[in-house]
């Protein structure tokens, strides 16, 4: 089953095998800043980085602005592309945060709270 064959639930991300295969390049160069090397590289040419990982140029700009939003729609999981957040010195809270329209602050106590109540 496809995502256009389903029903998606409303304010959720389908991180589905189009959406795997759409991002397949960026989320590569997410999980290749495990390593040590791999972030200095990254740090000394960011654009060069993406180059050599073949992300497309829509890709390659959400990753250099820092646009979360567009590396999801993109492709990329959030599971990767938080690794790019934790070089930015970020929080999974930070990027929560993003994705619902609220600060960083907002969301935790919205989540220590019970979660979101206006979806």
């Amino acid at each position: 089953m496809t995502s256009r064959s389903r029903l998606e639930p409303p304010w959720t991300y389908v991180f589905d095998g189009p959406t795997s295969r759409r991002g397949h390049h960026m989320n590569k160069l997410f999980m290749s800043l495990r390593e040590e090397g791999a972030r200095e590289e990254f740090l000394g040419d960011e654009a060069a980085c993406c180059r050599r990982f073949g992300l497309s140029d829509e890709q390659t700009r959400a990753v250099l602005v820092r646009d979360w939003q567009a590396m999801l729609d993109l492709g990329g999981s959030i599971f990767y592309v938080y690794k790019l957040a934790m070089m930015d010195g970020l929080s999974m809270q930070y990027l929560g945060g993003v994705f619902t329209g609220m600060s960083e602050d907002e969301f935790k106590a919205a989540m220590l709270a019970g979660g979101r109540t206006d979806v």
